[in-house]
């Protein structure tokens, strides 16, 4: 009985602490596996300094999509996740630069200019499915490389990540 009444006290305690996982802004905290941190100078935070983002948080966020070729494709495909210019701004980013770390170690600097100057995605799916890891996924920042010559450049293709699975606020 001691046990049993232990364990309702925990729970009691515990659950107003679960909202501590969010900021006064009530940016949320995930509730399945991350798949994406974004760490920094962030105006909102959701874990100890950071904001944590599980797919359905990211799912939630406004969502854009377009029809493109790639360099790394065979075809053009549907690609489909928030501006990358709305994920920043949802955390207070609107300027500088952010460095994008890939889950195979890969990182390039880019300026945020490039998510105003283009629509650039957080790509989530791709033709309608979650992008698996060995097709580029789960997450890639992606350029709409058919709507601009100019992005065909190689600077513009290296900062294309794919894998991503940290954004560093520089």
């Amino acid at each position: 009985m001691k046990a049993l009444l232990l364990g309702c006290i925990m729970l009691a305690f515990s659950i107003p602490l679960a909202g501590l996982a969010a900021d006064s802004d009530g940016h949320e905290a995930p509730t399945g596996p991350v798949i994406l941190k974004i760490v920094g100078d962030i105006d909102k935070e959701n874990v100890a300094g950071e904001a944590h983002f599980d797919r359905q948080m990211l799912q939630r966020l406004p969502q854009h999509d377009f029809e493109t070729t790639t360099p790394w494709t065979d075809s053009q495909n549907h690609y489909e996740g928030p501006l990358m210019r709305d994920l920043l701004a949802h955390l207070g980013i609107e300027e500088g630069s952010v460095n994008v770390l890939a889950l195979n170690g890969y990182e390039a600097e880019i300026p945020v200019s490039d998510f105003y100057d283009y629509d650039v995605i957080l790509a989530l799916k791709r033709d309608g499915e979650a992008i698996p890891i060995r097709e580029y996924g789960p997450l890639w920042v992606l350029y709409p490389f058919d709507q601009d010559e100019a992005l065909l450049s190689e600077k513009m293709r290296f900062r294309a990540v794919w894998q991503v699975m940290q954004i560093d606020v520089l």
